[in-house]
């Protein structure tokens, strides 16, 4: 990424003028920050105009806060698609507030941002630590979400008429972009409203950011998967567990979950385009596995293989989001497999297996769990402190404050690093099955 000093920025509402009620053996200040790029070989090349490198503000409790705590309101949203441990960043944002700083109004904007909109008549809900304590058990959000774009200006009254004095925004790249638009509204009208975002893709697909919430539980949940699609092909003669996994632009959950369990003799992801027919093709590939072994599982990222759907000069449709409307390369492979196969005369036993909603929708794993209350304690911290336009997140090892606008989706999985390499190690599969 190109980028100056000033890109780096964490905007702020104003000085923070009140002591913080938050007890801690250290508080961070603005000046705390660390190294963007850390390889030495290249550091030269991210260095600001100034000549000294560029580095990012570190989060946590600040000594001064900008928000009166016993005035302050703040409102809580979930957008986008669901992804394991979205409640536990609503119970940690709640209990932060509530038993640190003293926040008790505090609100819930029900189905995403359209629980903003006057004419779809959402109520909202009053967040406690009662209402909260035990939502982190169940999957989901207790808020519920929705996709599509609403009118900022419209946003922006209602969180004026409702004197909100945070907005926290859990959500992926979409939601990030979202957040921003509101931002810029605020500062157009000179409102102090701090908005703080919570990236949340499952797909863990997100720039600058190691890892988004629910990709640790999205990935165990995805092994259960292919323990069974091993089972199934062990289980017949000629057998193929065929698993479609989560990754609209990236395979990164097809590619871990084929590291974890080491059953998979395939993975096809967006990053690494094939071919299905000929010499070097994907199918001949599969056949030559069946021949040998008798059996074989294939894991493919629901982003693979849109080539073969659509012309290179063709318009491809978008959702609500904005997100490209994907076909079904799962149902599209297991025909043409069973075509294949029919056509060269092997009888196959061939199960397919979609899990896609089923990981979605459990309850975060522990080691997300814990990821999660960090990220709802460090957006409530850097909210407290008066920032805006920013989300936190994890960056190499550390949370940090990133501007909203350079966090966007495309984080792809590099097909000639270490990572790609190792599951072409793992699974035996061709390096290139392009003709």
């Amino acid at each position: 990424m190109d980028l100056e000093a000033d890109d780096l920025r964490i905007l702020s509402l104003g000085e923070p003028t009140i002591p913080s009620p938050v007890t801690v053996s250290s508080f961070v200040s603005d000046s705390e920050r660390i190294l963007f790029n850390n390889d030495v070989k290249h550091f030269d090349d991210v260095c600001g105009a100034d000549g000294r490198p560029l580095s990012i503000e570190l989060a946590g409790p600040r000594r001064m806060i900008f928000f009166d705590p016993y005035k302050t309101k703040a409102a809580i949203v979930t957008c986008g698609g669901l992804c394991p441990g979205i409640n536990d960043v609503i119970r940690a944002i709640v209990m932060e507030l509530y038993h640190r700083y003293g926040v008790t109004n505090i609100v819930g904007i029900r189905y995403g941002f359209r629980g903003l909109i006057p004419k779809y008549r959402h109520e909202v809900v009053e967040l406690t630590p009662e209402l909260v304590k035990d939502i982190h058990t169940v999957g989901g959000s207790v808020l519920s979400s929705s996709r599509g774009r609403q009118d900022v200006k419209e946003m922006v009254d209602v969180l004026k008429r409702m004197n909100i004095d945070i907005f926290f925004c859990i959500g992926g790249d979409g939601t990030m972009r979202a957040a921003e638009a509101i931002t810029e509204e605020i500062t157009a009208r000179k409102l102090n409203i701090s908005v703080i975002g919570i990236p949340k893709t499952i797909d863990n697909d997100l720039n600058l950011v190691d890892k988004t919430f629910g990709f640790d539980t999205a990935i165990s949940e995805a092994v259960k998967a292919l323990q069974c699609a091993h089972v199934e092909a062990k289980g017949a003669p000629m057998g193929i567990g065929l698993v479609k996994l989560m990754g609209r632009q990236s395979g990164h959950i097809a590619v871990h979950a084929a590291l974890a369990q080491n059953d998979a003799n395939f993975v096809l992801i967006p990053e690494v385009p094939f071919d299905l027919e000929g010499e070097n093709g994907f199918l001949r590939a599969l056949e030559k596995r069946l021949r040998e072994r008798q059996h074989c599982v294939i894991l493919v990222a629901e982003g693979a293989g849109q080539e073969f759907f659509h012309r290179r000069d063709e318009v491809i449709e978008t959702d609500a989001s904005g997100n490209l409307k994907l076909m079904d390369i799962g149902l599209y492979l297991r025909d043409a497999i069973e075509n294949y196969f029919r056509r060269v005369g092997i009888e196959i036993n061939l199960k397919y297996v979609d899990p896609s909603y089923m990981i979605r929708s459990v309850p975060a794993t522990a080691s997300d769990s814990i990821y999660c209350g960090a990220l709802g304690q460090y957006a409530v911290h850097a909210g407290m402190a008066g920032k805006t336009g920013m989300l936190v997140g994890l960056f190499k090892g550390e949370y940090v404050h990133l501007p909203l606008r350079l966090v966007t989706s495309g984080k792809p999985v590099d097909p000639q690093g270490n990572i790609w390499m190792r599951v072409i190690e793992a699974t035996g599969q061709p390096l290139s099955m392009k003709n």
